[in-house]
């Protein structure tokens, strides 16, 4: 398409879950729901459209030991938004992906900085690796680096207890977590197992990652404080490989890793029930490939979440928990065509028909 372009999207545009349009128009790379008085150059796509799909919890510029080089990260990006995933939250990346942000042909990112986690109590290579007195100065420093989010690892393997633990005491996530919203970033935090999560949520957090060690005790708490899970069951997938591997060595960590993986749907449905917000996330970066949203949205659905409520997750209420706009009147034009209706089938989304980012067709 040239610069002056007009694309028309025509059939049934999901603008929200309860929001069907016929039509929009794409003019000077923004979206429109009046019809130009003069298009000398018109392209029109037909089809089911919906915002361009949201990855709520990936790593761009991660690779299994730590940071990857820019060409690396750019075909990370490539991957996302070649399958429709046009807005990332980069859950923590020792990589700076900037320049990223200067590619009209590369997803928009929402970076949380750099893990934060307790020394050798993480993957070697991904955080920064402190004690709890440091944990202030580093939430106030990823603050400033990110995009309005910061991510503490939650808990992770004590080797002396041979099991998952948590890796902050109280008074230093509550000093952690009040210094992020001074600063206006919200916090997230790597969490699977249980014991972490109270402490956690009572300080204030704002989302869980993986959240597997959610049960009916702390449910409640996450729905009345209004805490997000992501919960990357396609990561949590991995679980029993995981578990097999350490058998030898931790048992009682691998017992714990395949109940939590065994739960995992029971877990997912539960929390959405309750009314505790739920969004796509893969972890894609590090060891799992990115392109894996629509993957993660049937994998929701799996799980007992309807399918209008699991795509919500990774469109319309992603994007606005986010603060980032879908198919409004004059946002960028970031959407995603499809054959047919993927409320009927979310597995729909594996295959785009059209990809538009900034009001260009990508793919």
């Amino acid at each position: 398409m040239s610069e002056r372009a007009v694309l028309h999207v025509r059939g049934r545009v999901l603008a929200g879950p309860d929001d069907v349009r016929d039509e929009l128009w794409v003019v000077g790379g923004r979206i429109t729901y009046d019809r130009p008085a003069v298009a000398r150059d018109v392209r029109t796509v037909d089809g089911w459209a919906l915002p361009g799909l949201v990855d709520a919890h990936c790593h761009v510029g991660l690779g299994p030991h730590g940071p990857v080089d820019a060409g690396t990260a750019e075909k990370q990006a490539l991957t996302d938004r070649d399958t429709g995933t046009l807005l990332l939250r980069d859950a923590g990346s020792p990589s700076d992906t900037r320049w990223i942000d200067e590619r009209e042909d590369l997803p928009k990112i929402i970076r949380a900085g750099r893990h934060i986690a307790r020394t050798r109590r993480y993957i070697r290579g991904f955080a920064h690796e402190i004690e709890p007195e440091d944990l202030v100065a580093y939430v106030a420093q990823e603050a400033r680096r990110g995009d309005g989010w910061v991510k503490l690892v939650g808990d992770w393997i004590d080797r002396d207890l041979g099991d998952l633990a948590p890796t902050w005491p109280r008074e230093a996530v509550e000093a952690g977590i009040a210094e992020a919203h001074r600063l206006g970033a919200r916090v997230t935090a790597h969490c699977f197992a249980e014991d972490s999560l109270q402490d956690l949520v009572e300080a204030g957090i704002d989302c869980v990652e993986h959240a597997t060690g959610l049960t009916a005790e702390l449910i409640p708490l996450f729905a009345e404080r209004g805490v997000a899970i992501v919960p990357t069951l396609v990561n949590i997938a991995t679980f029993p490989k995981l578990a097999d591997g350490g058998e030898a060595k931790f048992p009682r960590w691998s017992a714990h890793m395949r109940r939590l993986y065994e739960r995992r749907y029971d877990t997912v449905r539960d929390a959405h029930d309750a009314g505790i917000p739920v969004f796509v996330g893969t972890d894609a970066g590090g060891t799992l490939p990115h392109g894996l949203v629509a993957a993660e949205v049937a994998e929701l659905v799996t799980a007992g979440l309807p399918a209008t409520d699991a795509l919500a997750a990774t469109t319309w209420a992603a994007r606005a928990w986010l603060g980032r706009p879908g198919l409004d009147e004059g946002a960028a034009a970031d959407l995603v065509v499809y054959e047919t209706d993927p409320r009927a089938d979310v597995r729909v989304l594996a295959a785009p028909r059209r990809i538009v980012l900034n009001g260009r067709v990508v793919g």
